[in-house]
């Protein structure tokens, strides 16, 4: 065989490859944006348009899935990892949010490794809305947030791997930052509401003294 014909046959390959790349990229970049269209939705309030939005992104996920399905060294590339892991971050924050079970890394058709990335992920979300929720002054709902972020960090610090099969501790850290804060943050808030507790009872006393002492 000549050497022209190795090369022509090696350019077809690529070109093949290369266009699928381009495919992926735009895939991945839509998986992306609409994730977080869908987490913003959710922390509106809007579930049934986070809903929809989330199901389009399942549908691009599939779609990537399908068209790399011959090509693993593109499937497994950074970029296609990090749209899964918005993917995961996405669904995960919807079934906490409208109280459905969290899906497998089977139901949403991205790898176990991905899946895991997702999971830190998914507690710097749930801080977010964690702190919505203080702002609105919804302690007791936001408290019940910090506990299933508690639980959610330790479920995720026993995946202990190298980072050759997946790496998580990096995620790990990360997650152990924000519970740190968190807590820090549900604390003073909790300080501050019985404070004001001890002031309003206070000032009701101080009141009833006076209305006495008028009488």
């Amino acid at each position: 065989m000549e050497l022209k014909e190795i090369i022509a046959e090696i350019r077809e390959v690529l070109d093949e490859k290369d266009s699928l790349r381009e495919e992926a990229l735009r895939l991945t970049r839509e998986i992306v944006r609409m994730s977080g269209d869908t987490i913003k939705a959710l922390h509106r309030g809007e579930v049934e348009e986070a809903e929809k939005r989330l199901r389009l992104v399942r549908e691009k996920v599939e779609e990537l899935r399908r068209k790399l399905k011959d090509h693993p060294d593109l499937y497994h590339t950074g970029y296609v990892q990090s749209a899964h892991q918005e993917f995961v971050e996405a669904s995960l924050f919807f079934a906490y949010m409208t109280g459905e079970d969290y899906p497998s890394p089977g139901r949403l058709g991205v790898p176990h490794a991905d899946y895991a990335l997702g999971i830190g992920d998914f507690i710097g979300e749930l801080r977010r809305h964690f702190l919505l929720l203080l702002l609105d002054g919804n302690l007791e709902e936001a408290e019940r947030t910090y506990r299933t972020m508690e639980k959610t960090y330790e479920e995720l610090m026993t995946l202990e791997y190298p980072k050759g099969l997946v790496n998580v501790r990096g995620k790990q850290d990360q997650a152990r930052n924000i519970l740190e804060r968190t807590l820090e943050d549900l604390m003073r808030a909790k300080l501050s509401r019985s404070l004001e507790t001890k002031l309003d009872l206070a000032a009701g006393a101080l009141e009833k003294r006076k209305d006495g002492t008028n009488q």
